[in-house]
């Protein structure tokens, strides 16, 4: 028996965060309120990925439009339903009562209850990245969800990667302390395959050991603690990402957890570390102003509104120099770098059309990115560069991400398993004891 169609009304914000979402709704058909197709004109200009998004649309639209765009609808391909744009509708009694205003939200959802009245047969449904849209149309009776089709489901299994053998044979352990030893996984017990670049903490009451999964070799192989210029891991889980920021093969990484963990700093410094294998270091993050105000309320020139947002990076390199005595050459080789721009700290819409050919490019608070401005990063990627993205998944700054849409949990769900990517979850806070306990009660 054929399921019953259902009808799609988009806002916005879905179109904005995934150009292409209208062909992802399988066989039902997608309405776009008109008021849509208005605010999207306020985003065609400029170089930011959502004024792409919103052009991009546009180009889509005006590929299928056609005389019945706004009566029985275009078809959006074979096994899809049909698009269709409705024009503006009157506020019902009860929209009034409750949403007096005439903004855009409220048009759409104006529309939203009308479609649901002309078919009392079907489900109608808002998707909008929005939670209080949301809210406001489950008051008046009507379905809403988040676009989900890039949303991640198993979160935990993901920041739970690092794998704990506890009881491990002596023999075993000892082998990884010698050169040229293979341990297979079996050996300890692990039933399912390790996928690559995965972590090991293998220790019994009495020793311990850090290890790796080769997904060349086929076995583990032991994670040495190493130093990075002046930084030295604290724990394990920085000791695993060190070594997955130094290793060759391992071309993309992803780290995260929360404040103070040391994911940006580690990143830091290991490029620092590994300066002559790259022509630059491009430590870059994408800017968002807090509390939704616009950047044109600050005071200043462009270098001075965007000077409070790079703070924290130059906080991050400012731990690594004072490592250092003001006299060394350790000390004077970063000032000399910041001079001649091999080492680059700057907004991410900055580094948009550079080439990334022997780049090692550090993404820091990629949490607060869409899985679309991930994907345009990676893919800029040429011969030699090392991406790394940085970010808590539970400090979102945007209104319209979440910790399973964000675009940095959404690369390490379709990244995991990759023989060039690695990923690791930082868990303790080495900033303080304050800073730790803060970050945990409060």
């Amino acid at each position: 028996m054929p399921r019953k169609k259902k009808y799609f009304i988009l806002d916005t914000n879905v179109l904005l965060h995934d150009y292409q979402s209208i062909f992802n709704f399988e066989e039902h058909d997608i309405i776009l309120p008109i008021v849509v197709l208005e605010e999207l004109d306020k985003f065609k200009k400029g170089n930011d990925i959502i004024n792409f998004h919103a052009r991009e649309f546009a180009r889509q639209l005006d590929k299928l439009s056609g005389d019945k765009l706004f009566t029985d609808g275009v078809s959006l391909g074979k096994g899809r339903g049909k698009l269709y744009v409705i024009t503006g509708k009157p506020f019902s009694e009860r929209m009034k009562v409750s949403f007096p205003e005439d903004t855009p939200d409220h048009r759409i959802l104006a529309i939203a209850e009308y479609v649901k009245d002309q078919y009392p047969g079907h489900k109608v449904i808002l998707v909008s990245k929005d939670i209080n849209l949301r809210l406001k149309a489950k008051s008046l009776d009507i379905l809403a969800q988040d676009y989900r089709t890039d949303k991640v489901v198993n979160i935990d299994v993901l920041l739970n990667e690092v794998r704990v053998m506890e009881d491990a044979d002596p023999t075993l352990i000892s082998s990884l302390y010698e050169e040229e030893t293979e341990v297979k996984p079996e050996e300890l017990g692990v039933k399912e395959k390790p996928f690559a670049h995965q972590y090991f903490i293998i220790r019994n009451e009495k020793t311990s050991v850090l290890a790796h999964y080769d997904p060349y070799e086929g076995c583990l192989d032991r994670v040495e603690k190493m130093t990075a210029y002046g930084i030295e891991p604290r724990n394990a889980e920085q000791t695993f990402a060190l070594d997955a920021l130094l290793r060759k093969e391992v071309q993309l990484v992803a780290l995260t957890g929360k404040a103070g963990t040391g994911k940006t700093l580690l990143a830091l410094a290991a490029a620092l570390h590994q300066r002559r294998d790259y022509k630059q270091i491009f430590l870059a993050r994408p800017i968002i102003p807090l509390a939704n105000r616009d950047m044109g309320f600050l005071p200043g020139d462009v270098n001075e509104k965007i000077e409070p947002y790079m703070v924290p990076l130059f906080d991050n390199l400012s731990v690594i120099k004072n490592r250092f005595s003001p006299q060394s050459k350790d000390y004077q080789r970063i000032d000399k770098m910041l001079q001649e721009e091999k080492l680059v700290i700057t907004p991410l819409a900055y580094i948009r059309g550079r080439s990334l050919s022997r780049i090692f490019f550090i993404v820091d608070e990629a949490q607060n990115l869409t899985p679309h401005e991930v994907k345009t990063i990676i893919t800029r990627a040429g011969e030699g560069t090392k991406l790394v993205f940085t970010g808590d998944i539970e400090q979102i700054d945007s209104p319209y991400l979440d910790t399973g849409s964000n675009g940095l949990t959404y690369l390490i769900d379709r990244m995991r398993g990759q023989d060039l990517f690695a990923h690791v979850n930082l868990v303790k806070g080495e900033r303080s004891y304050l800073a730790e306990l803060a970050s945990q009660i409060l």
